[in-house]
């Protein structure tokens, strides 16, 4: 669990078709989030971007870009977790980007499940 205070924020931006080792990217670095015991994690899945080569993707059936869309993974955690096992997640992302920021909790806040 996290607490109240200084902690990173960090956000891995790839593709949807991206392939690993042994399954999609995505896949992989949730399992990796999971394995290292992260509080939480997000995957985005926007309606349409582009990336390096300014090609536009879009969402749209029927579109030839469609498969190729791009997903962000975000996930906020303590210094100490994001610097242990930064290394094993720059290892795995071959083909993306990773963007680190420094942030502060202010707050974390459990409710009870119905």
């Amino acid at each position: 669990m996290l607490d109240p205070g200084p902690a990173k924020k960090v956000t891995i931006h790839l593709n949807e078709d991206t392939g690993s080792r042994s399954d999609f990217l995505s896949n992989e670095i949730i399992a990796l989030l999971l394995k290292q015991g992260v509080a939480g994690a997000t995957l985005l899945r926007p309606e349409a971007g582009f990336g390096t080569h300014h090609r536009v993707h879009s969402g749209e059936r029927g579109s030839d870009t469609a498969q190729h869309m791009p997903l962000r993974i975000e996930f906020i955690d303590t210094v100490q977790n994001v610097e242990r096992f930064l290394p094993a997640l720059q290892e795995l992302v071959t083909d993306g980007l990773i963007e680190v920021q420094d942030t502060v909790i202010l707050k974390v806040a459990i409710g009870t499940s119905r």
